[in-house]
């Protein structure tokens, strides 16, 4: 499976990505995290891209549903990859469009991710 999700702490949530992106499997996670932000008010994520190879070519992952309802529930996003899919993220994440800070961090950094998501 290509994106796991996992409730770490309080109201952090490890996302995992695998291998190609599918965008049913990303719809999956979207609604699995909808019951966390109706359960909790809010949300922050640390996305770890472990061997990730990119997004299901030709999905349709235009739709911005997902975000127009609950981007302002998300306080904060860590992303933890490779450089070669920093730009690629950050625009994916919707970095320079919501009001919740995104920051992206090297392999290897995942406890740095955590600190800045607490902090």
């Amino acid at each position: 499976m290509p994106l796991t999700m996992e409730h770490e702490d309080n109201n952090v949530y490890r996302l995992d990505l695998q291998g190609r992106l599918r965008k049913t499997d990303f719809q999956r996670a979207e609604q699995e995290l909808e019951g966390e932000i109706a359960q909790r008010g809010s949300v922050r994520l640390l996305i770890v891209l472990d061997g990730f190879t990119g997004w299901d070519p030709g999905a349709p992952w235009n739709d911005l549903t997902f975000y127009m309802k609950h981007g302002d529930a998300i306080e904060r996003i860590a992303i933890v990859g490779p450089d070669r899919w920093r730009s690629h993220m950050l625009m994916f994440a919707g970095a320079d469009l919501r009001p919740a800070p995104v920051e992206y961090f090297p392999p290897g950094t995942a406890a740095e991710a955590r600190a800045w998501l607490s902090s």
